[in-house]
């Protein structure tokens, strides 16, 4: 009897100790975000904003490029057309980052209000269209999770470029937090504004 009560005391936790439970793996939800931002149940737009941002705040990347919903308890995936967030709304300043100088500062506004300021642990890429040759710009919102920038903030944030040299090549590109992100190479950009 006694060999059996130290068994069990060897495999019980101890009261009070939380215990990890596996996800739940629940397959493929019914959930999409467009293109545009709108994130879609079964084909519906979800209309209430905060049920978005709470969607969005257990949203994960997966290691081959799939999206999911992730609570403790379970996970299931979901469509994204392009990038999860849309960045809408662009704020510039010069601000003090650490260093002697003052700096640029590129602060974007989601979709789902949340604020990103541009930077190395949130890089700005843009993508060229292979077929149309749009920029189809993007800035790291949370590790593996990106905003893609709106046609009206790209223009801003051309407004705002400078040229660089960078590998040898004249770039058009901003600086945000002392970081330097090419948008477009010089004479793409300058035949685009005639």
């Amino acid at each position: 009897m006694e060999s059996t009560e130290k068994h069990a005391a060897r495999t019980m936790p101890a009261p009070g100790t939380v215990l990890a439970r596996a996800k739940m793996e629940c397959g493929d939800y019914a959930i999409r975000i467009a293109r545009d931002g709108t994130w879609y149940y079964r084909d519906s737009p979800i209309q209430r904003k905060p049920l978005v941002c709470l969607f969005a705040s257990v949203l994960r990347r997966g290691e081959d490029g799939s999206y999911w919903l992730e609570t403790p308890a379970e996970r299931g995936r979901i469509e994204v057309e392009d990038a999860p967030f849309m960045a809408v709304e662009l704020f510039w300043r010069d601000c003090e980052c650490g260093c002697a100088t003052k700096q640029q500062c590129l602060t974007f506004r989601t979709n789902l209000d949340e604020m990103v300021t541009a930077g190395a642990a949130h890089p700005i890429r843009v993508a060229i269209c292979p077929v149309t040759r749009e920029p189809r710009p993007y800035i790291t919102v949370r590790p593996g999770l990106e905003a893609r920038i709106s046609r009206a903030v790209f223009y801003e944030l051309v407004a705002l470029a400078q040229p660089e040299t960078v590998d040898g090549r004249e770039v058009l590109g901003v600086w945000s937090e002392g970081v330097f992100f090419p948008i477009d190479e010089s004479p793409a950009i300058d035949m685009a504004a005639d």
